[in-house]
């Protein structure tokens, strides 16, 4: 069974940093690839950073160069590193398995003075 758990959110001033963690069971990253989605307040979900099980990534436009996401295979865990936050990135984020398409439950993340 498939199950996906992140932590990691919280409130940061605009300019900080935050990394969320997506601790997975039942899938290896070595065949899977991940994503991470958000939704903020009034706006639909949209996708975030996505990485292939052979390491290629890609990233909406405004995170690129202030997001990275990775997987750690030892750990089962993916990452999403963000740097520079600003207003705008305020959403629940979510990370998501590609293979079987399962969600985990969101994190909070705040990005206010």
């Amino acid at each position: 069974q498939v199950q996906l758990v992140e932590s990691g959110g919280g409130v940061v001033q605009p300019g900080g940093s935050l990394t969320l963690s997506c601790a997975a069971s039942g899938i290896s990253f070595s065949s899977d690839g991940m994503a991470w989605y958000r939704q903020g307040p009034g706006k639909q979900r949209e996708l975030v950073a996505i990485i292939s099980p052979l390491g290629t990534t890609n990233y909406l436009d405004s995170v690129k160069g202030r997001f990275t996401i990775s997987t750690n295979n030892a750990k089962n865990t993916a990452y999403l590193q963000m740097n520079r936050l600003q207003p705008d990135d305020t959403a629940v984020y979510y990370c998501k398995e590609l293979k079987f398409g399962m969600w985990g439950q969101g994190t909070q993340v705040t990005v206010s003075s």
